[in-house]
């Protein structure tokens, strides 16, 4: 009983998390030209679906109406956005102890070059 209880409360909290999505989004692209906020890109209709909205103030839940919180990025910008804020955060993902690459591609190129 206690499971389907949760499975439900689980399932309402997705459901309304893609409505807010899609409703914030569906505003965004009513609201702005279809071009990445970063790179300049331009989309048409067919791949619209690489271009994201992304919060400025990184609150999700932040949706004015205005869209002053939002600006439209590609899937590539997008991702690097959140990179460099988790790289602010000291959240890298790799460890301190990670050896530093050593393999060094042109190390035989004068002598393959004097031949």
């Amino acid at each position: 009983m206690a499971q389907d209880r949760l499975d439900s409360i689980v399932l309402e909290a997705r459901r309304n998390a893609e409505k807010r999505d899609a409703g914030y989004r569906a505003q965004a692209l009513k609201l702005f030209p279809w071009v990445c906020g970063r790179c300049a890109r331009a989309f048409t209709h067919d791949k619209l679906q690489l271009l994201e909205v992304h919060h400025k103030n990184s609150n999700h839940h932040d949706n004015p109406p205005d869209g002053s919180n939002w600006e439209l990025l590609c899937t590539y910008c997008h991702e690097n956005e959140h990179s460099k804020l988790k790289d602010l955060a000291g959240r890298t993902g790799t460890s301190d102890t990670t050896p530093a690459a050593t393999f060094n591609p042109f190390a035989g190129l004068k002598g393959m070059l004097e031949k």
